[in-house]
């Protein structure tokens, strides 16, 4: 990886709605222009996976998506309106971070969430993007959901037993009772249930040989908090996005390279989805990494960085 640089320009975009936007630009200014798009959602801007871009031949962008991070309001707050947040409002947020920031065309790099929300921006806005680069492909399909947050539960019987007791009130929609709950007026209801949560999520990759165990639960309590409350938020409305329309509309991608690597391991995110992307879209190629979950290893960074490396020469 890349030594961690300094950012030299940063600022808050006012993008509506009573929602400012907290964003850092690294690397030559006169470089290849990228956007790094963080996961979760929620889980904020991650500096380490910019450190796979090339300070010398990039010009890479971070941003914190709504309410989390340092954009305001943080959804860590109960009173913040979560209405306005969601895959439509964050697409445009992405919009008008390129044009105020005077690029043409860019890369879009990221993971998991990251991932769904680059496919919906470039298939929004395919004239804009230059390349992909995927860690850990999702599209957010609500099989997918239900996948990640029941169907993997017959790995781990034990821990969703505990995850589905979080929810007092015997609700069958778990994420929409984890939604409520983190909306409780009791700080001490939120705290539980945004550690319940935390501890499911940390379940489910506790098998990886290579990744880092309790990635979810390790966050800082107001990180974790507006995570989890973003997440909830998301996952019970489907992203609002129709069933598998990221699937169906891959096509809009046609003349974009894509370059898609994710783990052979990855439980959270099973590999299917990857694999029904690279089918629908020509110009991407899959790279499968067998020592990889979704937290991903040493080798899923050294094909990360070799294929972003080779758009750098583009």
């Amino acid at each position: 990886m890349y030594p961690q640089t300094q950012p030299h320009d940063h600022g808050m975009l006012d993008v509506g709605d009573g929602n400012h936007m907290y964003w850092e630009v690294y690397g030559n200014p006169r470089g290849k222009p990228a956007a790094v798009v963080h996961g979760g959602p929620g889980s904020g801007r991650s500096l380490r996976l910019g450190r796979q871009l090339d300070p010398e031949k990039y010009r890479f962008v971070h941003f914190d998506q709504r309410g989390c991070g340092l954009s305001t309001p943080h959804a860590s707050d109960p009173a913040t309106d979560m209405s306005v947040n969601t895959t439509e409002h964050l697409i445009a947020d992405m919009e008008r971070l390129r044009e105020h920031l005077g690029i043409e065309r860019w890369l879009l790099f990221g993971g998991s969430w990251g991932s769904t929300l680059i496919l919906a921006y470039a298939e929004r806005h395919p004239d804009r993007v230059s390349e992909i680069v995927i860690a850990g492909v999702t599209t957010t399909r609500r099989s997918e959901i239900d996948w990640l947050y029941r169907g993997v539960a017959r790995f781990f019987p034990e821990e969703w037993e505990k995850f589905r007791a979080g929810v007092p009130d015997g609700s069958d929609d778990l994420l929409a009772a984890y939604g409520r709950l983190m909306e409780d007026p009791d700080p001490k209801v939120r705290e539980k249930a945004a550690q319940d949560w935390a501890a499911w999520e940390d379940a489910v990759i506790s098998l990886e040989p290579n990744g880092k165990p309790n990635a979810f639960g390790d966050r800082p309590p107001v990180e974790l908090r507006a995570f989890v409350r973003i997440c909830a938020h998301y996952f019970s409305h489907g992203a609002w996005l129709a069933e598998g329309i990221l699937l169906r509309e891959a096509g809009r991608l046609a003349g974009i390279p894509g370059f898609l690597v994710h783990g052979k391991l990855d439980l959270s995110s099973p590999m299917d989805t990857a694999w029904h992307l690279v089918r629908a879209w020509p110009d991407a190629k899959l790279t499968v990494v067998r020592d990889s979950g979704h937290t991903g290893s040493g080798t899923m960074r050294a094909y990360l960085q070799r294929a972003l490396d080779e758009c750098a020469l583009r």
